[in-house]
């Protein structure tokens, strides 16, 4: 059976079968939705239900909390329609602008940058045009219908390669193919296009970027579009990580301040001190931020690492310091374990 979305305020709509998520159906009609890991767990593509019923699908109870369903609040990304829906959504672009693309690609550069992070830079097909925003993700395809998403850390225009942070996840077993078994002119498949993490040029507020381990990536690839299109507005960016190895670009950042002018960079570490040799700031990365900016009431945020810690920012941003929900852009890293058999 096919149901009629509305989206408000925009005032667009399109149809959608009972198997559709809200989050697929608008994409296929051409309408971009916020959203990120397509899997119930970011938030990031949370969104009000004004009329008609749904079911929530598996929506995770941290994304997606029980007051917020009761006050209409859904995940459009696994969210279904029982009835016809009138949905509220700000951020509505369109997928016609750098359509979804499956294609091959070749492994042109393995760089282990941490003991558990590496580099992997793959090389486009010569023959297609590969358009991307920057901030966006791929996906991998592999064996057995599974998919594996990395952040492209490159600006789009330098889209003949895409650069990629792979953290190895314990039991992934495509993260340690790419530590122990990737090599060299490999070839892999992926899709992309996808997500709505990229910078709204549109605004002239001060940008806060918000980076917790590989959440790095995506953060990267937004300032290196900033460089390229000589991008004015202020710029500060903190990146967390456990420990300083963590940091495993951090000389790349420290060299932005240089190049970027209005570009500040704090790194911060959470289970380090001065007798690890760290002479920095420690804690909280999203803490550090409310320390020095305790109000970012003119402020626009992209964020980009654990579902744990963009939840933290996104909640205590918008009521300690007074962040417009609206202007809080996420990218949540949730990590698949999949273990060989």
């Amino acid at each position: 059976m096919s149901h009629t979305v509305k989206i408000q305020p925009a005032g667009l709509q399109f149809s959608l079968a009972d198997d559709v998520t809200i989050l697929q159906g608008a994409l296929d009609a051409g309408y971009v939705l916020p959203y990120g890991c397509r899997d119930g767990a970011c938030g990031s593509c949370k969104g009000r239900v004004l009329a008609g019923e749904i079911d929530h699908g598996k929506a995770s109870a941290t994304a997606l909390p029980d007051d917020e369903r009761a006050a209409g609040m859904a995940l459009f990304c696994c969210a279904h329609a029982h009835t016809d829906l009138v949905i509220e959504c700000h951020q509505v672009g369109s997928a016609d602008d750098f359509p979804v693309k499956k294609l091959p690609c070749r492994v042109q550069r393995l760089e282990r940058a941490a003991d558990d992070v590496m580099i992997v830079e793959v090389k486009l097909p010569a023959t297609e045009t590969f358009g991307f925003r920057a901030g966006q993700y791929i996906d991998f395809l592999l064996p057995g219908n599974r998919r594996r998403s990395f952040s492209i850390a490159n600006a789009p225009q330098d889209a003949q390669h895409l650069e990629l942070h792979v953290r190895l996840v314990p039991d992934g077993q495509f993260t340690r193919h790419v530590f122990d078994g990737m090599k060299v002119k490999d070839i892999l498949r992926f899709e992309g296009p996808l997500g709505s993490f990229y910078l709204r040029e549109d605004s002239t507020r001060p940008i806060l970027l918000l980076a917790g381990g590989t959440g790095f990536a995506p953060i990267k690839g937004l300032v290196e579009y900033a460089l390229k299109i000589g991008l004015d507005r202020p710029m500060k960016l903190y990146w967390g990580s456990r420990d300083k190895a963590g940091l495993y670009m951090d000389r790349l950042a420290r060299g932005w301040q240089s190049e970027l002018p209005g570009f500040d960079y704090v790194p911060v570490v959470s289970d380090q001190g001065p007798a690890d040799g760290w002479d920095g700031r420690t804690g909280l990365v999203h803490q550090a931020v409310m320390q020095d900016l305790p109000d970012l009431s003119g402020w626009q945020v992209y964020a980009c690492g654990a579902p744990a810690m963009i939840d933290a920012a996104r909640r205590d941003f918008v009521v300690q310091c007074g962040l417009p929900q609206d202007h809080f852009f996420a990218d949540s890293f949730t990590y698949a374990a999949d273990p060989a058999p």
